[in-house]
């Protein structure tokens, strides 16, 4: 690459280009946009498999350093820092510009994994996993957010459908590593075995991507006061589901929707925004697009316990139990590769197809995932399905999504938008993984030897959480009548 093209990007960015004809997948990974992508996708995918390596061990972790009860504040801590990541991207990128950003982004993740793979007790993991989840919400928010900066807007789908798929490629990598470990009783060895390939990754990172980007005008500020409001609807919900008495579960999600409608209110009128203007009003394209992306999101929570009732219920080894979790992932991959191929004539259709087959995955595993047996496949069949279909709705969907994101933000606040979409994307996953150990506490799941609470979680999670697509389905059909072409 020339001087220019390694320190900055020309002046205008890739974004302006026009989308005159479809692109191509070739046309992705030629000339420096091969650069560029492989260094999305290679952030992405750190995240990812270090996600699948750490829901498939923890059943091993909890059972060398005990912790049953915090078993979802694991993902619920990652994600939540993940969300803190999200929303301080736009700032890391004007300070440090790409470049810097992808480096300490990647510095931040390797402390973190470090500190997960020496943790003697389970407050230990919780901050390691934290800290893991700042380093994930800046590497995974950043593939977003210079996707619209170094790439013209005819491979954006291309783009996103190739971030999708990145975990897809995680669902084999992830659940093997940490399966194989836990198999031999070495979970830790799990963590720190991708602290090599953080730093080849980080290595890359900063050999392609630009020192600075071309796009300078938006101005930058930290919505301090909707951050801290943020984590706390967070942490109040998965608080609340450690109790034992329901009234303070109650407590927990009510102080939660509290928090979540100050922030709409703080929002309305703030300086420093987490969202663009009006996106907390299902009435604008924004709003609904965001609002479609939570429910989305949340209709797939209840992964995080599918790896411990496959075991606990099905008589699944921690590997096979983590490769059939990660069917849902599978299921998104393929979609999301379908579906940046087929929305430039059918976009509309696949925005209402997704919560469609995302309510019906649900249901099945409502159905089948109770019903306690010992590998019997006329069980496993039905609940992979349910699996599967869950992931390929979300996919089909998410491609239109993001794009119709970028296309209907205010041209001053694309990078808002941008973050804030993954913003939107991780509370969604961290308020319904408080929620999902909530619902999964209250059914019983918390006594290792309760094999009819486990199978009463199964049930419970499947049908609460199978609401979400269904009200999805509603707001897809306003998604396409604000935004559809």
């Amino acid at each position: 690459m020339n001087s220019n093209i390694d320190d900055t990007l020309p002046s205008g960015g890739a974004a302006s280009v026009a989308a005159s004809a479809p692109a191509s997948w070739s046309e992705l990974f030629r000339g420096r946009n091969a650069f560029y992508a492989l260094a999305l996708a290679g952030g992405v995918t750190l995240h990812a498999v270090n996600m699948y390596i750490a829901t498939t061990v923890m059943p091993s972790v909890i059972a060398d350093i005990g912790g049953l009860d915090f078993y979802a504040w694991a993902t619920t801590l990652f994600v939540a820092a993940s969300i803190l990541g999200a929303a301080l991207t736009a700032k890391l990128l004007k300070s440090a510009g790409p470049r810097g950003a992808y480096v300490i982004a990647t510095l931040l993740f390797c402390i973190g994994t470090l500190v997960c793979s020496l943790a003697l007790n389970m407050p230990v993991m919780l901050a390691g996993r934290a800290v893991q989840g700042l380093g994930g919400g800046f590497l995974y928010a950043l593939a977003y957010g210079l996707t619209r900066v170094v790439l013209p807007e005819r491979l954006w789908g291309r783009a996103i459908g190739l971030i999708s798929a990145m975990f897809g490629i995680a669902t084999l990598i992830g659940p093997a590593i940490g399966g194989v470990f836990a198999e031999y009783g070495a979970w830790r060895a799990a963590f720190w075995s991708l602290l090599p390939f953080a730093a080849l990754f980080a290595l890359l990172a900063f050999a392609t991507l630009p020192r600075s980007s071309w796009d300078h005008n938006e101005r930058v500020s930290v919505p301090f006061l909707q951050l801290v409001l943020l984590m706390g609807a967070v942490l109040a919900v998965s608080a609340g589901s450690l109790s034992a008495e329901t009234t303070w579960k109650l407590v927990g999600l009510l102080a939660g929707l509290l928090l979540i409608a100050l922030i709409a209110a703080v929002e309305t009128g703030a300086k420093a925004r987490l969202l663009p203007k009006k996106s907390f009003r299902i009435s604008t394209p924004l709003g609904a697009l965001y609002l479609m992306i939570a429910l989305l999101m949340l209709s797939m929570q209840p992964e995080i316990f599918v790896p411990y009732l496959l075991q606990k219920l099905h008589g699944q080894s921690p590997l096979w139990a983590g490769y059939l979790a990660a069917l849902m992932a599978i299921g998104w991959t393929v979609a999301s590769f379908l579906s940046s191929r087929w929305q430039e004539r059918g976009g509309d259709r696949l925005v209402l197809a997704g919560p469609v087959l995302a309510l019906a995955g649900l249901v099945l595993l409502a159905v089948f995932l109770p019903v306690e047996g010992g590998g019997d496949w006329s069980l496993l069949a039905p609940i992979s399905a349910g699996l599967i279909l869950v992931g390929f709705g979300i996919g089909l969907a998410w491609p239109s999504l993001v794009t119709r994101v970028y296309q209907n933000a205010p041209a001053t606040e694309q990078d808002l938008a941008a973050g804030g979409m993954t913003t939107v994307q991780l509370f969604a996953i961290a308020f319904g993984t408080a929620c999902a150990g909530m619902v999964a506490n209250f059914a019983g799941i918390a006594e290792p030897s309760d094999v009819a609470g486990a199978s009463s979680a199964a049930f419970w999670l499947g049908g609460i959480f199978a609401v979400a697509p269904a009200i999805g389905v509603l707001v897809a059909v306003k998604v396409v009548r604000l935004t559809g072409r």
